[in-house]
C-alpha cells in the first residue's frame, strides 16, 4: 500500500476477531522493525513473541488487573471534555481500552518489546553528556512494527498498563531483570476500519 495513505490512517486497534495470524506475517512485521535507524546502529531491543494461550491468558490476567487499578485513577484526574464530540471520543475510546483489557488474552499473538537497561550517558573531563534515553532507539522499531503490521491487514496498540505489574509479566515469561518490558502489542485481525483519526492541526 502506499506509505503515505499507511501513515495517515494506521489506527490504534482494540478489537480483534479470533482468526489466527500467520508466523510468515509476525516474521515479517519483526524484519522491519529491525530496520529502524537507532543511535549508533545499537539496536537496544529484544521481541518476545507470545502465541501460547496459556501463556496468553496469563499475560490477560495481568493486563486486566493493571487496568482495574489504573483506569479509575486517571479517571479521577481527568479534565472534562471541552464539548459532547470530544466527551464521546473519550468514552469510545475508553470502552474500547476496557474491552481489550477483557480480552487480551484472547488475542492470537503478543509482542513484547524488551530493551536492557543501559545508559546513553558518556563522560568527559567536563561531566556527563546525557544525550537522551535508550527509549529513543526503540520505539522508532516499534512503530516500524505497527505499519508492517498494517501493511499486511493487521491491526495492533502499543500498550504500556501492564507495567503496573511489570515484575509479574517478567515472571510470566522469564525475562531478566536486566530487561525491561517496555511496550506490549497485541497483534490480529482487527474489527474495525482503517481510518484518519481525529488529531491536532499539524
Amino acid at each position: 500500500m502506499d506509505l503515505y495513505d499507511a501513515l495517515l490512517t494506521t489506527r490504534a486497534m482494540r478489537r480483534f476477531t479470533d482468526e489466527p495470524v500467520a508466523d510468515d506475517d509476525i516474521r515479517a512485521c519483526l524484519r522491519a522493525a529491525v530496520q529502524a535507524p537507532s543511535g549508533g546502529n545499537i539496536q537496544p531491543y529484544q521481541f518476545l513473541v507470545v502465541t501460547e494461550p496459556e501463556l496468553r491468558a496469563e499475560l490477560g490476567r495481568i493486563y486486566l488487573k493493571a487496568w482495574e487499578r489504573y483506569e479509575p485513577a486517571v479517571a479521577a484526574v481527568t479534565p472534562p471534555a471541552k464539548d459532547d464530540a470530544a466527551a464521546a471520543r473519550h468514552a469510545r475510546n475508553v470502552k474500547a481500552s476496557d474491552e481489550l483489557a477483557r480480552n487480551l488474552g484472547r488475542v492470537p499473538v503478543h509482542v513484547l518489546v524488551l530493551m536492557p537497561r543501559i545508559s546513553m550517558v558518556v563522560t568527559d573531563e567536563q561531566g556527563d553528556m546525557d544525550v537522551g534515553p535508550t527509549y529513543a532507539s526503540v520505539f522508532p522499531a516499534v512503530q516500524n512494527l505497527i505499519l508492517a503490521a498494517r501493511a499486511r491487514g493487521l491491526g495492533t496498540v502499543l500498550t504500556t498498563v501492564y507495567k503496573v505489574y511489570e515484575d509479574e509479566v517478567r515472571a510470566a515469561c522469564g525475562i531478566p531483570d536486566r530487561y525491561e518490558v517496555v511496550a506490549l502489542l497485541p497483534i490480529g485481525h482487527p474489527t474495525g476500519r482503517w481510518g484518519v483519526a481525529p488529531r491536532r492541526p499539524a
